[in-house]
C-alpha cells in the first residue's frame, strides 16, 4: 500500500489544505440518542438521492422497506489490507473465526497450510512474531531484480518472450528516477523546516506573545521583514536563517498543516523511511519473513493479524476503516452502522509501499479456500512483477463463485491509459481474464461538476462504477471513529452490497451478482470535472463502464427479479 501518510498529504494539498483525516471523539460524552443523530448525519453515503437529495447508495431506503429475513447469515468477506484493530467496539462479533483450528496449539489442525490461523493470516508477519512496516515500491524491485538481465541492453538484444519485461523494466527505471528525485527533495525541505521550527517559533513570540497568529498576520510580517524575494526552494538550498526565512518557513508549515514540531518530526521520519526503505534498491523486506517472494508457497508469515509491538509503528488503521464500512454493528447503538451483518476475514499484505504479487496471490487463494464469498482489495500499484500469478488467482476465485472488488486508485488518472494493478486484464491490457472483478471509483457528496472526487482514478473501460468515497465516517484503529477519503472506501460499499444480495438470493452466480450491481446503479445526467484535468468537463457516464453509482435498493430489486429468472 502506498504510504498512507503520502496519500493523505497529497489529497490534503488537492483540497486546499483542508484536513481529510479527522478523529471524532464527541461520541464519548454524547447520549445514545444524540450519537445516533450525529452519526446519521455523518453517514451520508447510506442516504438516497430521491428521498434525501444526497447521492448515497440508498441503503437506508432498502432497510426501511425490507420486511424479509436473509436466507444466508454466514457470508464471509475477506479484507486483504493492513492489520486490523480486532478490539474495536463496533467490530465485536463481526470477525471471522476459523472453527476448525485450535488456538495457540502450534498445530495446523485443519491442515490448510497455516498454523493457528484463528482470525486470518498475516502474510507480512515475520519469523520472530512481529511484522513488516515498509515494503519497497514494485518499480524499485523491478529495477533491482530485472536489471540483472536488462541493464545497458537495447531492445534488439532482447528475446521476443522477454520483450514485455524489458519494456516494463525501462518504464520502471524512469519511474524510479522521477520518484527518487521527488522524495529526496521533499525530505530535504522537511529537514530544513524542522531545523528552523524552534528558532522560528521562539522568534515569533516577540511579535505575538500569545502565539495568536495565522496566515494573514504572518504574510504581512513577512512582507515587512523579508530581505529578498527568494522562493522557498531557494531558501532551503541556501540554508537561509534570516528573519524573513524564519517567517516564510512558518507560513509554509501553516499551508501544509504542519503546526507543531512533533508533527514535522513525525512526517520527516516517515518520509525518511520512504527514501531509505521504499526507494532503496538494497533494502530487502523479506529477510525478516524468511521466504522467497518469487516462489509461491503456503505457511510463511504468521497468525498475528492485529499485532502491536513496542517500538514498531502500528499499521492497523486502514483495514479497520474498510471493515467498519462493511460490517460495523448495526444494532448496538454505538458508533456507526455498517452495510451488512457479515464476518470479516482480515488478511494482512499491506505495509507502507507496494504489495508483493506473491502475497496478493496467496491471500486470494487463502480467502477462497477458507470460505470467503467476497474479497475486498483496497490497494494498488503501477507495476506487477508476477501478473500471471494474480490473474490465475482471480480465475481460481471465479471458479469458486467468489467476487473480487478493487479500489480504482487515487492518482487522478485515466486507467484505460495509465496501468493500475491488480486488474482483470491480460498482458495486452485489453482482454479481460475473468468476470468476477469490479473496479470502483469515488464520488463526493456534491452533485454537479465536483461530483467525482478530484483524487479518483477513472476509465470508460477499466473502472466499472462509482461509489461514495469522500468524507466517509467509519471506525478507526484505537477504538475511535473518524472521517477519511479515498477509493479505498468506495470498494467496501460494493462488497457490502454484494453480501446483501447473496444473503437474500444465495443461488445467484458471481457473474450475475456483478451484472446486477453494474446494471442497477443510479444515473446522474450532468457534466463533471475530470480528475487531474484543468477543469475539463465530460458527462459523468463517460468516466466508467456502467456510467453509474452503486445503488443498493435498486440492486436488491433487480436481484429479486434475476433470482426468479426475470430481467
Amino acid at each position: 500500500m502506498k504510504s498512507y501518510y503520502v496519500i493523505i498529504l497529497f489529497v490534503f494539498l488537492l483540497l486546499g489544505c483542508k484536513s481529510i483525516k479527522e478523529s471524532n471523539n464527541s461520541t464519548a460524552t454524547a447520549t445514545n440518542s444524540s450519537k445516533e443523530l450525529q452519526n446519521s448525519l455523518l453517514i451520508w453515503h447510506q442516504k438516497d438521492y430521491q428521498q434525501d437529495n444526497i447521492p448515497g447508495i440508498s441503503l437506508e431506503k432498502w432497510y426501511s422497506s425490507n420486511k424479509k429475513k436473509p436466507k444466508n447469515k454466514n457470508i464471509i468477506i475477506a479484507v486483504i489490507d493492513t492489520q486490523i484493530d480486532l478490539k474495536h467496539e463496533d467490530l465485536q462479533g463481526h470477525i471471522w473465526t476459523n472453527k476448525k483450528e485450535i488456538a495457540n496449539n502450534h498445530i495446523d489442525d485443519d491442515k490448510n497450510g497455516y498454523i493457528d490461523d484463528i482470525n486470518g493470516w498475516s502474510f507480512t508477519g515475520t519469523r520472530s512474531g512481529t511484522y513488516v512496516v515498509w515494503n519497497r515500491y514494485e518499480y524499485v524491485r523491478i529495477v533491482e531484480e530485472w536489471g540483472k538481465y536488462f541493464k545497458d541492453k537495447t531492445e534488439s538484444q532482447i528475446d521476443s518472450k522477454d520483450l514485455w519485461k524489458f519494456k516494463e523494466y525501462q518504464r520502471a527505471q524512469e519511474f524510479f528516477k522521477e520518484k527518487n528525485t521527488y522524495y529526496k527533495r521533499w525530505l530535504k525541505s522537511l529537514n530544513y523546516k524542522t531545523a528552523l521550527y524552534p528558532k522560528a517559533k521562539d522568534t515569533l513570540k516577540y511579535f505575538f506573545p500569545k502565539g495568536d497568529y495565522a496566515y494573514a498576520q504572518l504574510d504581512s510580517l513577512y512582507k515587512k521583514y523579508k530581505i529578498n524575494d527568494k522562493e522557498f526552494k531557494q531558501r532551503r538550498d541556501d540554508d537561509d536563517r534570516d528573519l524573513g526565512a524564519l517567517i516564510g518557513s512558518m507560513i509554509a508549515n501553516i499551508n501544509m498543516g504542519q503546526n507543531t514540531l512533533e508533527k514535522l518530526q513525525d512526517e520527516r521520519t516517515q518520509l525518511d523511511s520512504i527514501v531509505n526503505k521504499n526507494l532503496n534498491l538494497d533494502y530487502n523486506e523479506r529477510l525478516s519473513i524468511g521466504d522467497n517472494p518469487n516462489i509461491l508457497e503456503k505457511g510463511y508469515g504468521n497468525n498475528k493479524v492485529s499485532n502491536t509491538v513496542k517500538g514498531i509503528r502500528t499499521i492497523q488503521d486502514h483495514n479497520t476503516m474498510v471493515s467498519g464500512i462493511i460490517a460495523a454493528n448495526r444494532n448496538n447503538n454505538i458508533g456507526i452502522k455498517g452495510i451488512v451483518d457479515v464476518k470479516i476475514m482480515p488478511l494482512n499484505i499491506s505495509p507502507s509501499g507496494d504489495e508483493h504479487d506473491k502475497d496478493i496471490t496467496m491471500a486470494i487463494r487463502y480467502a477462497v479456500d477458507n470460505g470467503a464469498k467476497i474479497i475486498n482489495m483496497s490497494f494498488g500499484k503501477e507495476f506487477s512483477m508476477h501478473k500471471d500469478w494474480v490473474s490465475d488467482a482471480f480465475k481460481y476465485a471465479e471458479e469458486h463463485n467468489v467476487l473480487l472488488v478493487h479500489s480504482a486508485g487515487n492518482e487522478r488518472s485515466d486507467i484505460d491509459k495509465a496501468t493500475n494493478y491488480p486488474n482483470d486484464l491480460d498482458y495486452d491490457n485489453i482482454t479481460e481474464v475473468c468476470h468476477n472483478f469490479i473496479n470502483v471509483g469515488s464520488i463526493s457528496q456534491k452533485t454537479g461538476e465536483k461530483f467525482v472526487s478530484d483524487y479518483s482514478n477513472y476509465g470508460k473501460q477499466n473502472v466499472d462504477l462509482f461509489a461514495p468515497g469522500e468524507n466517509i465516517y467509519t471506525t478507526g484503529a484505537g477504538n475511535i471513529y473518524k472521517t477519511d477519503s479515498g477509493t479505498s472506501f468506495s470498494a467496501p460499499m460494493v462488497c457490502g452490497a454484494a453480501a446483501l444480495i447473496w444473503s437474500y438470493y444465495p443461488k445467484l452466480t458471481v457473474k450475475e451478482v456483478k451484472e446486477i450491481i453494474m446494471d442497477s446503479g443510479s444515473n446522474y445526467d450532468f457534466e463533471v470535472i475530470v480528475p487531474g484535468s484543468d477543469n475539463k468537463k465530460v458527462l459523468f457516464s463517460e468516466l466508467s463502464k456502467s456510467g453509474k453509482v452503486l445503488n443498493v435498493y435498486n440492486a436488491m430489486e433487480l436481484a429479486k427479479k434475476v433470482s426468479k429468472g426475470v430481467r
